[in-house]
């Protein structure tokens, strides 16, 4: 199966247009969101929609063909968020502000580590101004999703 008009408008709307690991609007961004493969072609991944992932650019280039993270509360190897199996909120949170997306599980934590959800790594803090002025015009963080209660 190949990736066909079709194939990457379901992959869209059932992704409701947000990156289906950092949950940033497609809408919100310059450039359209990647269809990434989940389990990634070069180690036998499939195009079949159990496999696909709507994906915005930042987060597709971190994730690359990695399948897993590093834990950094524990050292540990974990395997990375699986959209298709794994529920967003079980793993994730917002900040209070809305800028920071906190991992709550060893899933989570490995996810935001590999894919840098906060530019931590890199310290150029493009992602959290970008996520400032979502907030300005209203659009993020996604209604659904929930928030930390209280800064830590």
């Amino acid at each position: 199966m190949t990736i066909n008009g079709g194939i990457r408008k379901l992959v869209r709307e059932r992704a409701k247009f947000l990156c289906e690991y950092c949950h940033s609007l497609e809408e919100a961004s310059a450039a359209q969101f990647s269809i990434d493969h989940i389990l990634p072609r070069s180690i036998n991944g499939s195009d079949e929609l159990d496999n696909l992932a709507l994906a915005c650019q930042r987060c597709n280039g971190y994730r690359y063909n990695f399948t897993t993270g590093i834990d950094p509360n524990t050292g540990e190897i974990i395997p990375l968020f699986h959209p298709r199996q794994q529920k967003w909120s079980d793993h994730f949170i917002w900040s209070v502000d809305g800028l920071k997306i906190i991992g709550i599980t060893s899933i989570g934590r490995a996810t935001c580590n590999r894919l840098d959800f906060n530019d931590e790594r890199h310290n150029e803090g493009s992602i959290i101004k970008a996520r400032r002025l979502w907030i300005k015009g209203g659009w993020h963080p996604p209604d659904e999703d929930p928030r930390q209660e209280s800064e830590v």
